[in-house]
């Protein structure tokens, strides 16, 4: 039974391998990402030539400025109106030299934010710096930020350092029918709290697909947070309102990059182990989280460099580790370089600086006496040596350098809620409800006359499709049909495979038929398709099948949000999306087949499906009949699910406020469009 069994998978495997259409040695997986890359490195290249042409006087300077700010603001969706802050303080902590002050504040109606403010003994008023957290599952009561608040406040500066959401006490997916003590994604990490169930960059990326879809980014929620802490600190009469800093690291780093670029109430700043390029981001790890990332940034020419020229010429200390594996130094070192001219072009040289350490990637010991002192001559006007422990040993590790000191504080001693999250409050939203509740409005608002130009634009298709270039690459026969591998060729860079199944004796129709996975998934439905005297162009979209990337290099979470989910955040800043990409080669494939049949009928399965109808959307003429098999229902629906599997390839920037899926069916014709196994956001099904 056994043999039996291994006879009929070789020969199974056998049969996949003969309808293989390209070359493996060609590597067609990695001819697609490779083309991905050269475009958007020669999108960083034209922000460059840019940089260096356009900028060579003070006016072109501010417009520089002036237009990546409208953009970076239009972009995350613009920011809500300011409401009640409702201020808690729920806990008071005494340390050597400072003292701490457990806060909740609600920054958006039922919407709270946890934070932990140091204050130095000395007489008040204070100035304050924000620390922003980075990745880290316990937030504000890492070692790390405890150390920097508490070294701020020993030297005379009020320190406040609060949740990030997804973070800390702000997990905004809590599973309150089990209790657990490790993440399910991660079993080997201790969760923060019982009811924590996903990791902090799974939430942030969840809640970036939410936003993306409403025309927003979840650094929306990110950098809100903290200006209503600067609203906070200058509330307080023990405060110097205008002397104002922002400091953090990591994912911290991002949040002070964003924030010191958009607020002028920022006086000092200095972002830790994030600016560095974005070629260089993408050439080594990939897009981070789903806040560091902002719809077609490079396309319009706003690389990380500009985050730190926005704010010119204010003061601005570039942190980062020269050994820091997450963000290239070398990257680093040719943003400072960019932000540093501009500073000079403007006449303030002397207000952008690096601090450098041999270090690995952290808010290391180094780092945290550099951003001290940097805080202390432009928010104390006082130069002064700042020495977090007075002797180094002689020898030390890495992680070390991270934790030679000790916080004084334990998470219980710094949690501000009842019951250590916010979503246990009575009445709390989370981001995803927020963003559903936009998704509502978007609806009530969005103009009827639905057409192909708007489809177009926000997809990011093509206006035209060229005369598709097929090559034939060989032919099978079989029993009453043959099948002919056909290859594609895209973007003048690569190919995409197709088998064409002909019948002997044919019927005069065609389908042209689309699956998520591979040309060659449900061959036996295609071949009672073609016996049937059916023409049948089994045929693959960029990123399926046998061009499928993901392969060069793992993607946190990959099993979440796809494989492939590098090189669609990857399109994603170029202002491109997977769905118009792939509906250009639906599009193509339908346009071939038409010369071969008068009539065609198309079959998209998965995530195929998408890309399908709005290929059908955008040329009405093309398919007689639309089967769209397991696919979501609504992109509103995605909105507010917070937990989905393998959307991030669905996603489209600002859909929602243009359309939705049950508003192409009715543009193509519900007559002619039939939905089989739809699912949810999950992949499950739905009725």
């Amino acid at each position: 039974m056994k043999y039996l069994l291994l006879l009929l998978a070789l020969s199974s495997a056998m049969a996949a391998d003969e309808l293989t259409v390209l070359d493996s040695a060609s590597k067609p997986a990695e001819a697609f990402e490779g083309w991905l890359v050269r475009e958007f490195n020669e999108l960083c290249d034209n922000r460059n030539t840019a940089f260096e042409v356009m900028i060579k006087s003070e006016k072109a300077c501010k417009a520089w400025q002036e237009e990546r700010r409208a953009f970076f603001l239009e972009r995350i969706g613009g920011l809500p109106e300011r409401t009640p802050l409702n201020p808690q303080i729920t806990g008071t902590l005494k340390g050597k030299g400072y003292r701490v002050e457990n806060i909740i504040l609600e920054t958006r109606p039922a919407f709270h934010l946890t934070a932990n403010l140091y204050l130095p003994d000395t007489p008040p008023p204070w100035p304050a710096v924000l620390v922003s957290c980075g990745h880290s599952h316990e937030g504000k009561a890492v070692g790390q930020y405890q150390l920097i608040c508490m070294l701020l406040a020993r030297h005379g500066m009020a320190a406040m350092c609060y949740d990030p959401i997804g973070q800390g006490e702000r997990y905004q997916m809590l599973d309150l029918a089990k209790e657990r003590a490790v993440f399910d994604d991660a079993p080997h990490v201790k969760v923060p709290h019982p009811n924590v169930r996903l990791m902090c960059t799974t939430e942030h990326t969840m809640t970036g697909i939410s936003s993306a879809l409403i025309g927003a980014n979840a650094a929306q929620f990110r950098i809100w947070d903290g200006m209503r802490v600067i609203d906070y600190l200058q509330s307080r009469k023990d405060i110097l309102a205008d002397k104002i800093g922002c400091t953090g690291n990591s994912g911290g780093g991002t949040e002070t990059a964003y924030l010191m670029a958009l607020d002028d109430r920022i006086l000092a700043a200095a972002p830790g182990c994030y600016l560095t390029t974005f070629k260089k981001l993408i050439e080594t790890k990939g897009p981070q989280d789903g806040e560091q990332n902002i719809a077609g940034q490079i396309a319009f020419g706003m690389d990380e460099a500009d985050y730190c020229i926005m704010r010119a010429p204010k003061p601005t200390l570039i942190c980062a580790g020269t050994r820091d594996v997450t963000f290239d130094f070398g990257g680093t070192w040719e943003l400072f370089r960019d932000a540093k001219r501009f500073y000079s072009r403007i006449g303030h040289p002397d207000m952008i600086d690096l601090a450098a350490p041999d270090a690995p990637h952290g808010f290391t010991l180094q780092l945290r006496e550099a951003v001290t002192r940097f805080m202390a001559r432009h928010l104390l006007s006082k130069d002064i040596v700042v020495r977090e422990i007075e002797k180094l040993p002689d020898s030390f590790d890495d992680n070390q350098l991270r934790d030679l000191s000790k916080p004084d504080w334990t998470p219980e001693q710094l949690q501000c809620t009842p019951k250590g999250q916010v979503r246990l409050l009575p009445g709390e939203r989370s981001v995803f409800q927020i963003n559903a509740e936009t998704a509502a409005k978007l609806k009530k608002t969005r103009e009827s006359g639905l057409g192909p130009k708007t489809i177009l634009e926000t997809i990011g298709a093509s206006e035209t499709i060229a005369e598709p270039q097929v090559e034939s690459i060989g032919k099978i026969a079989r029993e009453g049909f043959s099948i002919e591998k056909l290859a594609l060729k895209v973007e003048n860079a690569f190919q995409l495979p197709a088998l064409l199944y002909t019948p002997d004796k044919p019927n005069g129709q065609a389908i042209l038929y689309l699956h998520g996975e591979s040309l060659k998934a449900d061959s036996d439905a295609i071949e009672q398709f073609v016996k049937a005297g059916n023409l049948v162009l089994a045929a693959e979209l960029r990123g399926i099948g046998e061009t499928e990337t993901g392969l060069r290099r793992k993607s946190f979470g990959a099993g979440r949000f796809g494989r492939d989910n590098l090189e669609i955040i990857t399109a994603y800043l170029m202002g491109k999306s997977f769905v118009g990409m792939r509906a250009d080669d639906v599009r193509s494939w339908a346009r071939y087949l038409k010369t071969k049949a008068g009539t065609v009928s198309l079959i998209a399965t998965g995530e195929a499906a998408i890309p399908g109808l709005h290929a059908a959307a955008l040329e009405p003429d093309d398919f007689t009949k639309i089967t769209l098999r397991r696919m979501i229902t609504s992109y509103e629906s995605l909105v507010g699910e917070g937990e989905t599997f393998d959307q991030t390839v669905n996603m489209i920037h600002g859909v929602l406020s243009h359309y939705d899926l049950p508003d192409l069916i009715r543009l193509v014709g519900k007559d002619r469009v039939f939905i089989e196994q739809p699912v949810d956001g999950m992949g499950a099904k739905v009725e």
